[in-house]
């Protein structure tokens, strides 16, 4: 029989059957740990050890999933008695066992509430992490120290440094959880009455430390460990908290080690890095919305797709619609094209397999989905058309017009473009209501950001079929209007507005990359050219009618970059790493003396500057023109299209830190000293400078 008691019942309900009480805790829609929710379990412990009949507790979430972390209303409120971590000590002490139930997610927070009882069973669906790392800080309610008792510090560290979760199957085999079942609640009532059959009292994990013991033995694991997770961290002070707390775990005694753990989550909390991960992640929320849409607007349907050109952007791009398990039909002009184009779809899927990352059988499923054919004609069945040819606007239209004729009455018709006006090829079709560009970065199968150009006469429901499909696809969409390069690539080219300038004034393109790593990006600007290719960049100035003396001079020497062997840098054959060139140096080197420019040594701050200002102004613009939505949207686009070091919030975001009267100072300095229009203060810029405001406000 099932007695209902009183705890709480808004966010936790406490039921009993046979002596074992369940414990649902039930705050729409994923349980977040908010105030009212620990309040009700701290009184639902209370009301159960207060009940003889009670003789174990079974803890499990309602609805999807166990409990996905803290509850992100309040963040940056004043926290609130009960705190969570006295939360989970209330848990551990409970006299009686408790079993945590863990179906989907259970994570930060959520993961830590179950590490405080004294046992865990899992469905295969859980997801189990502790994703703190992410916002910039560690978990702060004893994550650091009991997961490290519980699977060792190696694999803790591990675990808490990537942030991401693992499921039920991989819980099982790191020791997480004692049991995997499909019906998690009735597995963990079982357990529970073997605990209670046992008759040795609950042990919690705080006062567990033979895990411990044995590392201290053997310290190597965990500094290898420590080491490894550390080296992509490049500037982020998150990481080398989290490696800090776990070590404490070895070091000091429990009580200790929750007392630094908890200094440094307050100290992260309240630093800029926190903050400006904790705006990406809001910022990442806010791009899904949508302005100017009819409320009533819904998504055009998208069952079955059609990507035109089997290039590396078109063969990336069928990849990502066949993970997502869309029917894709792969057209090219030539047999040998398109199978050059499947040949290198098969090879990345075998790179996956390779790496442990899919199965054979997964990519035989994804390779099935992608359908070669020769015949534009074969478009005709598809609901979603994208193409991506060559970046050229007669190529362009002229395939528009083309798939206009073709293409069923409702399909819609994507251009891949990374920088044309989508107005003028959509004005190419006789429906431009249903043209809609989706900007894909490459590899498209693998990056996470996609730019969704909205024309002017993009139907609503066009507008949503892209967003949705992104999210779909496992993209990031991001709605941004006509221009050419839309948002990310315009700011690209304001960023490389004094890239050749560094060059004739006196730093390397060595010295100008170390400046915008030590920044926090994985690559600098001319190492990204030379990867990317400088004939690219080459035919976008030509189509602008623009010039950039040194790279124009590289591309009519055949210099593209590494697949050429030389571009900025020299490269050995077979071999990526960036080497000198001293041609680029002497180039540098005529030019200054031609202009009757000193060249000097050029300070990585300086470089920075002269990088980063002209980014932000351009930024300023693209909100004042409302190409952006808002600035947040340029900092999405920023940190998961081009690798802004997400810790520094995006490039509007970290104005804010700056300063923006020292950057319209830096930018009109500039400007005074060039005389080139493109330094000159946005006047966006200007007005908030004047206020005292932010790109925020």
């Amino acid at each position: 029989m099932t007695e209902p008691h009183s705890a709480s019942p808004d966010v936790v309900t406490l039921t009993q059957e046979n002596g074992i009480a369940l414990l649902t805790l039930n705050n729409p829609p994923v349980n977040a740990l908010s105030t009212a929710l620990r309040a009700g379990i701290v009184a639902a412990l209370a009301e159960a050890a207060a009940d003889p009949a009670i003789e174990a507790i079974v803890m499990t979430g309602a609805g999807r999933g166990f409990c996905a972390g803290a509850d992100i209303t309040e963040f940056g409120k004043p926290p609130r008695e009960p705190f969570l971590p006295d939360v989970i000590a209330a848990i551990e002490a409970f006299p009686k066992p408790v079993v945590a139930a863990i179906h989907g997610p259970a994570l930060g927070g959520g993961l830590e509430v179950a590490l405080g009882a004294h046992a865990r069973v899992a469905a295969p669906s859980a997801k189990m992490g502790l994703p703190e790392v992410k916002l910039g800080l560690i978990p702060g309610a004893g994550g650091t120290q009991r997961l490290p008792r519980l699977i060792g510090p190696a694999a803790a560290v591990k675990l808490i440094v990537s942030g991401e979760p693992v499921g039920g199957a991989e819980a099982l085999k790191l020791g997480i959880v004692t049991e995997v079942a499909e019906d998690v609640v009735a597995a963990a009532r079982a357990l529970a009455r073997q605990m209670i059959a046992s008759g040795v009292a609950p042990v919690g994990l705080s006062s567990d430390a033979a895990r411990l013991e044995a590392a201290r033995a053997g310290r190597d694991a965990f500094e290898a460990a420590a080491a490894e997770v550390l080296k992509g961290a490049r500037g982020a002070e998150a990481p080398a908290a989290c490696v800090a707390a776990v070590r404490n775990s070895l070091d000091l005694d429990f009580e200790a080690g929750m007392k630094a753990e908890r200094a440094a989550f307050l100290s992260l909390v309240a630093g800029d890095q926190s903050k400006a991960l904790r705006h990406a992640f809001f910022a990442e929320k806010a791009a899904a919305k949508i302005d100017g849409l009819p409320a009533d607007a819904v998504a055009r349907p998208v069952r079955s797709v059609a990507v035109i050109g089997a290039g590396t952007m078109g063969g990336g791009i069928a990849m990502a619609f066949a993970n997502a398990g869309y029917p894709v039909t792969l057209i090219e002009t030539s047999a040998e094209a398109l199978a050059r184009g499947q040949g290198n779809i098969d090879k990345n899927y075998a790179s996956t397999v390779a790496r442990g990352r899919m199965s054979e059988a997964e990519k035989a499923e994804r390779i099935a989905r992608i359908t070669g054919w020769l015949d534009l004609g074969a478009v005709a069945s598809a609901d979603l058309i994208v193409e991506a040819v060559f970046e050229d606007m007669g190529v362009k239209k002229t395939l528009m017009a083309d798939l206009d004729r073709l293409a069923g009455p409702d399909a819609i018709l994507a251009t891949n473009t990374s920088y044309l006006d989508v107005n003028e090829i959509a004005a190419a079709t006789s429906r431009p209501e249903a043209v809609v560009g989706m900007h894909f970065f490459s590899p498209a199968n693998i990056m996470k950001l996609l730019e969704v150009v909205r024309a002017e006469k993009t139907a609503p429901d066009v507008l949503l079929a892209a967003v949705e499909v992104g999210r779909k696809l496992g993209k990031i969409p991001v709605v941004v209007g006509v221009c050419n390069g839309f948002v990310g690539n315009r700011i690209l080219r304001a960023q490389r507005n004094d890239l050749e300038a560094l060059l004739v004034e006196g730093a390397s393109p060595a010295e100008v990359d170390a400046a915008w790593n030590g920044f926090g990006f994985p690559m600098g600007p001319f190492a990204m050219l030379d990867l990317a290719g400088l004939d690219i960049s080459w035919r976008a100035r030509k189509a602008l009618g623009q010039t950039a003396e040194i790279a124009d001079h590289l591309c009519e020497q055949g210099r593209f970059g590494q697949k050429t062997g030389r571009g900025f840098y020299r490269y050995e054959p077979g071999e990526r790493k960036p080497l000198a060139d001293s041609e680029v140096e002497d180039l540098a080197k005529a030019i200054a003396a031609r202009e009757g420019i000193t060249r000097r040594s050029i300070p990585a701050a300086e470089i920075v500057e002269r990088l980063l200002y002209p980014m932000i102004n351009e930024g300023a613009r693209i909100l004042e023109e409302g190409i952006a939505q808002r600035p947040g949207d340029i900092d999405v686009i920023w940190i998961f299209g081009y690798g802004f070091p997400a810790w520094r919030g995006g490039p509007m975001h970290a104005a804010g830190n700056i300063g923006l009267a020292r950057i319209r100072d830096g930018l009109q300095a500039r400007f005074e000293q060039s005389g080139r229009a493109e330094f000159k203060p946005a006047a966006l810029l200007e007005r908030l400078a004047a206020d005292g405001g932010s790109f925020a406000g």
